[in-house]
């Protein structure tokens, strides 16, 4: 297939359409992408070419012209001499530089339009690159979510979670104990150690006592004292 005709081909691909049918988008791409880039490589190398061309025409074409004055010059030189034949001759080489000029002009003219077709085609080609790989990172970054997607409901799906869960409970049962410890001693430690607020209580409840204990003192006193009927 030729440099043009493959541009073409890519240049009025369809991605989406060579995405469905793919078996594997990514990989399908990939394949997009480097295609790509290697015709825009050689399409380059193929501008480089004509632009290198197109100078050395440029050159020649200025030789030419300098060959035709030169033998405008040997021409008229001859007829001042009266050589009206080595004049003619001198002419006649003269109008062979000018059609050699005048052809490569016409060369360097349809250069000029390659390179115009040249530009045009890698301007394309560099748009559809950049669309190709906005494309791969798309398709990557749905091809990973994808992927995550599968593993975690793999995950979810078997027993390794259930596992892990009653690993959990088990740990929460052991925190639990150790609390139930650490409570244990501390009401342990308070039995034996009344607080503050407990003494003070502790002593305002002993002074009601006494109090009461002093009225049924009084009371017994009292009736032992009553004088006795006869």
């Amino acid at each position: 297939m030729g440099i043009f005709s493959r541009t073409r081909d890519i240049i009025a691909a369809n991605f989406n359409d060579l995405l469905d049918k793919a078996d594997d988008p990514s990989k399908m791409i990939r394949m997009i992408i480097l295609e790509m880039e290697e015709t825009l490589v050689e399409v380059r190398a193929s501008a480089a070419r004509t632009i290198a061309d197109q100078k050395e025409m440029h050159r020649h074409t200025v030789k030419l012209d300098r060959l035709q004055a030169d033998w405008a010059d040997k021409a008229q030189l001859a007829l001042s001499k009266d050589r009206e034949d080595l004049a003619r001759a001198a002419l006649v080489e003269k109008k062979k530089a000018a059609d050699m000029a005048d052809q490569l002009k016409a060369e360097i003219t349809v250069l000029d339009d390659a390179l115009r077709a040249y530009e045009l085609d890698i301007e394309k080609l560099q748009n559809r690159l950049r669309e190709a790989r906005s494309r791969q990172t798309a398709i990557a970054a749905r091809l990973e979510s994808a992927e995550n997607r599968v593993k975690l409901r793999t995950l979810l799906s078997t027993e390794r979670v259930d596992e892990a869960m009653a690993r959990f409970d088990q740990l929460e049962r052991r925190v639990d104990y150790a609390e139930g410890r650490a409570d244990a001693m501390s009401l342990a430690d308070s039995s034996t150690t009344p607080s503050l607020a407990d003494q003070i209580s502790a002593l305002s409840g002993g002074d009601v006592i006494d109090d009461e204990l002093e009225a049924m003192k009084a009371a017994m006193n009292s009736g032992s004292a009553a004088p006795k009927e006869g």
